[in-house]
């Protein structure tokens, strides 16, 4: 069995790394939960995330919600 991650599997990763960091946002903004999904699938953090040559993907869902926050501060 081939367990490598790849570009063509990636995306049963993201949901839920997307979920762990929607939360946060919610959280800490007191949004929708809807509102903190919009955001973060508009951010250059998911669209580095959905990368698989980014490698973003070893990153937890803490240290991507730490990069989305402080590109959102830029």
């Amino acid at each position: 069995m081939n367990e490598s991650i790849t570009q063509d599997n990636l995306y049963l990763l993201l949901p839920f790394k997307v979920s762990y960091m929607a939360d946060m946002l919610k959280e800490d903004k007191d949004i929708s939960l809807v509102d903190a999904i919009k955001q973060i699938y508009s951010s250059a953090t998911y669209k580095r995330l959905e990368r698989e040559e980014s490698k973003a993907w070893n990153l937890g869902p803490a240290t991507l919600y730490y990069d989305f926050t402080h590109e959102q501060s830029k």
